[in-house]
């Protein structure tokens, strides 16, 4: 009866999907970080710290799983080849539809009488388990209507509930045709098989550690994707066609100025602060240094000499972490 209500509530409040499953250990997944591990020591110690999410914390019962489409907003023309659109339209910003959608289902469950217990579970392994979604070649989720344009909410509860049946099989049934786009389309070669990605060299990841040095060549392949990259997505068969492109996401147009590249070059830490880093909070409040380094990559690899100027100035900035990419990319470009 409470899953019914459950599931219920999902679908009137908007959510593409509900599945639910017990919170069981995670085991497939623990074997794909372990293969990783092995694969690519380098970046082991990144993959360790997911090893405690695949067992589910004390008390937990039960896991709900839902989906929520983001394939509905318009992509901005000119931040589409600079951002990955989890970013552009991320769920967890207060002022969204999808947030609200989050926050009034959590509340439903706590009035049913269940726990919401604190802790983190693979969301995607979650989904695929639940039935909701299949994995594609490039790690994402995708369900048949939306492909990978999904968010994927998770919430582990305290009682037992009735659980959804998993597939037999739960990777895309488009890759079985030795379909390997995705794998040929990454442009710094994180994508090496079916299921496997090397953190140390996914842009995604890579663009904002400021712990690893990264090498010229791996800089140069990262090309023009200041946050995020959606290069094995785009050219994903099963995604195409699935981007609608039709509401406007809150506030993106008004914000769209302060992501571009030249802006946050030039940008100081009073806008920082204020601005960019409450919509982007998970970047470091401290990290500026890091995104004017990843704006002039952008301008540098973009070979566009509408930047040269604004490069050439970057030499003298105080910060010697983004003076040494400017003065990388006056070389590079022979400026």
């Amino acid at each position: 009866m409470l899953s019914r209500k459950i599931k219920v509530k999902a679908e009137e409040l908007g959510y593409t999907a509900c599945g639910i499953i017990p919170a069981g250990s995670f085991t497939e997944f623990l074997t794909e970080i372990e293969k990783r591990s092995e694969m690519f020591p380098k970046t082991k110690e990144f993959y360790d710290i997911f090893r405690g999410m695949s067992t589910p914390p004390e008390g937990a019962e039960s896991i709900v799983v839902c989906t929520q489409r983001m394939n509905k907003y318009r992509v901005p023309k000119e931040l589409e080849p600079l951002y990955g659109k989890m970013y552009l339209y991320d769920p967890r910003v207060s002022y969204t539809q999808e947030n609200r959608m989050n926050d009034e289902f959590t509340a439903f469950m706590k009035m049913l009488g269940l726990e919401i217990i604190e802790g983190s579970v693979p969301d995607r392994w979650a989904g695929a388990k639940a039935g909701i979604g299949k994995f594609g070649r490039n790690n994402f989720l995708y369900d048949k209507d939306n492909g990978s344009y999904v968010f994927i909410q998770t919430w582990i509860v305290d009682k037992k509930l009735d659980y959804d049946e998993t597939p037999d099989n739960i990777v895309l049934t488009e890759c079985n045709d030795g379909c390997h786009k995705c794998i040929e389309a990454c442009p710094t070669k994180a994508l090496s098989g079916e299921l496997l990605m090397d953190a140390g060299k996914c842009i995604c990841r890579v663009q904002f550690d400021e712990d690893d040095a990264l090498s010229e060549d791996l800089i140069e392949d990262m090309g023009v994707w200041l946050y995020g990259c959606d290069a094995c997505q785009d050219v994903c068969p099963a995604n195409r066609n699935k981007f609608t492109e039709t509401d406007e996401y809150p506030l993106l147009s008004e914000f769209e100025d302060f992501m571009k590249p030249e802006t946050i070059l030039t940008m100081n830490e009073e806008t920082y602060k204020n601005v960019l880093h409450p919509r982007f909070w998970y970047a470091g409040e401290d990290n500026l240094w890091l995104w004017k380094c990843n704006a002039l990559r952008v301008m540098i690899n973009s070979g566009d000499s509408k930047y040269n100027t604004l490069i050439k100035q970057s030499i003298t900035n105080k910060d010697k972490r983004v003076s040494e990419m400017a003065k990388w990319g006056c070389e590079k470009l022979g400026i």
